[in-house]
This record gives structure tokens, sequence and C-alpha cells, in this order.
């Protein structure tokens, strides 16, 4: 029994934001945190307080700081964040991707969700490259407790840092227990409010190295949308990407009519197009982690799902997987889980094993003991 409590501040700016993998990550970990271990005294910083109160109710009002300087985001490392470590006397401070100037008293915690803009540079700008090669190198090598989300993004650290793999501690993402509903009964609800049914789903913000543009050519190429199968894709568009909007631009009436754009949906909704679905596909090239398919799977749906960069470790998914970077590969794949889809006991032995490996009360308990280490 620890008598003395932890007291950690978490810099949750990246809350303040669009829905993403961060978001999930704190919201995950935290809440987990807040519920399995009362002896750490938890305070997030924040510019928006209502938002952060939403998302964690349970939190005491007092625990959330706002930040004076939200923007631009360098005011928040220079002065907010010492400002409240200095106030609040806190043992550690936990960041994302980048950390400020050491303060006496307090422990460092960063998490390095990836660094996948080293090696594939290709999708990234020379500005946010060579900014980020920068900061993140800083951040890692000097902070107390070096952690990261996956095996993957463990072994691109350690040897692009020149690290030990032992000092990087994975703090795996988690996939929350769902409430499923009928499959029949999802699928009614998304038909009546989207005019939606039988489709493949691909979650995910739009950006190059989310390869929706591969999906999109295959599908047009098996010519999916003459056998009534919709394509469609949820996510914002972060950033443009000419080829995939090459191919919307050139498609035919026809076409358009089973070819579906969603930028957001609430998250009961979300759940029930993962559900309703025919077949959900990742393409992905480069991810940390890779969220998505496994909250996919849990839905006990058919996932068909790239093998690149993090989601090599998703061995639970073979044989349904594949090379993001071979056309011909995934147009055999997509037609093959099209035809003979895996069986209900299949979807059901995947969806526990990533409900046993990939749960916030493992990754929460894995960062207390760091913390009581």
């Amino acid at each position: 029994m620890h008598d003395k409590p932890i007291k950690l501040f978490v810099d949750a700016h990246t809350m303040d934001k669009e829905y993403q993998g961060t978001y999930t990550f704190l919201q995950g970990l935290y809440g987990a945190m807040m519920e399995g271990y009362p002896d750490v005294d938890l305070y997030f910083g924040t510019s928006n307080p209502a938002k952060l109160q939403a998302v964690f109710p349970q939190l005491k009002a007092q625990n959330i700081l706002k930040y004076k300087n939200a923007k631009p985001g360098l005011l928040r490392y220079v002065t907010d964040i010492p400002r409240l470590i200095k106030k609040h006397q806190f043992d550690f401070a936990h960041f994302q991707y980048i950390i400020p100037r050491s303060k006496p008293g307090c422990r460092y915690i960063v998490t390095l969700h990836d660094i996948v803009f080293n090696d594939f540079a290709q999708y990234f700008s020379f500005a946010y490259r060579k900014s980020r090669q920068y900061l993140f190198a800083r951040s890692i090598k000097n902070a107390s407790i070096k952690t990261t989300v996956s095996a993957y993004s463990q072994a691109r650290i350690a040897n692009y840092y020149h690290l030990s793999k032992n000092e990087i501690h994975v703090l795996p993402n988690g996939v929350k227990p769902i409430i499923t509903v009928d499959k029949e009964v999802a699928a009614k609800c998304i038909k009546e409010k989207y005019g939606i049914q039988n489709y493949i789903l691909y979650i995910s913000r739009v950006e190059a190295r989310k390869n929706h543009q591969l999906l999109l050519k295959i599908w047009l190429k098996l010519e999916l949308y003459k056998q009534q199968i919709p394509l469609v894709f949820i996510g914002k568009n972060s950033i443009k990407v000419p080829a995939l909007q090459q191919l919307v631009d050139g498609l035919t009436d026809e076409q358009k009519q089973y070819f579906y754009c969603i930028e957001q949906v609430n998250e009961d909704d979300l759940s029930l197009f993962y559900q309703a679905c025919r077949l959900f596909v990742y393409p992905s090239i480069a991810e940390g982690f890779g969220i998505p398919p496994l909250e996919a799977a849990i839905h006990r749906v058919p996932v068909l799902c790239s093998s690149a960069t993090a989601m090599q470790s998703f061995s639970f998914f073979e044989p349904y997987c594949f090379n993001p970077n071979d056309e011909a590969g995934f147009a055999s794949q997509l037609r093959m889980i099209l035809t003979n889809p895996p069986n209900a006991a299949f979807l059901a032995n995947a969806a526990t094993q990533i409900q046993q490996q990939y749960n916030w009360q493992q990754t929460a308990g894995t960062l207390y003991n760091l913390l009581r280490s």
C-alpha cells in the first residue's frame, strides 16, 4: 500500500482539437487511471475546460487548469506549463511528443506515438520534418520516463535516436468495450439515417499516407458499385491528396451513387457504422499504432488490414492482411474476403484477442508501475 499520493499533471491541449489518436490515448489512459488508481492525484492543462470536463465528468473542477496562452503553442511550454508546475508542485508531468524545459522536483513523462515522418518523408513537408526532428529528439532524450504506443514505434525510436529499447516503455492504446446491438438493427439505423447499406467502410482522417486512394482505385477497378456495394469514408480532410481528389473528380454518376465521404459522425453513429458494415478495410501505409481496425474487429465484422508498420503486430487478422504497396495483391485479397468472408468463430476469436491485448486497464497499470518505480 502506498500512502503518499502521486501528483501528476497532464498536458491535454491535444484534446482541445479534433478527435484523433492522442485524444483517444489520453481519454482511455486517464479514464482507467482515475478508476483504478485513486492515489494518483490528476490535474489537466487545457484551453477548453468545459470540453475536458465533459470527457472526464468524474474530475474535480479545481483539477482542470486553464492555459492563458493557448496560441501560439510555444507560449504554453514557455509560460503556462512552467508556471503551473511551480505553483502546484507536481511530482510528474506527462506530455505528448514535446516536453518543455525541466523544472526541479518534477519528472517528465513523454509519449512519442510515432516518428513515421522519418521513414516516410515523402508524406510530410520539409518544415514539418525538420521542426519535429529537433523537438522530438530533445524531448525523448531528456524525459525521465520515455514511452510510446507500440513495439514498432519502440524499435524505430530506439534506432533513430540511438537509445536502448529497454529505455522506452510501451503504453499500448486500448479499445473500449462496446455495447453491441443486433447487426440487423444497426444496419436498419444506418440505412434509415444515411441511406447506406451493404458497404465497405474505412475510418481515418484523409492524408496521403492513409492511402484512401488505393481503396477507391481498387473499388472502381473491381466495379463493386455494379454489385451495389458502396464505399464509405469517414474522417476529416486533414491534408489535400491530389491522387485521391483526381479519382473522386473522375467518378461517373453511377459510381457517385455508391461512394460516400462523411467528415464526422457522433460516437453512437460511429459504432453503428462499424457494426453494420459488410467489411472494414484499413489500407494505411504508415502508422505508429492503428486503432480503427481494432475498433472494427471488436464489433465482430470482417477486417482486411494493412500489414505495414505498426499493424504487423495484428496477427489475429491473418490471413486477411495485405501489403498496401501491392495493388494487385490488395485487389486479390479484397475480392477473396468479399467472396469468402471469415466465419463467426474467427471474428469472435479476433475480438477476444484484441480485448485481452489492448485494454486501458492494463496500460494504466503499466504507467502506474512506472510512476511508483
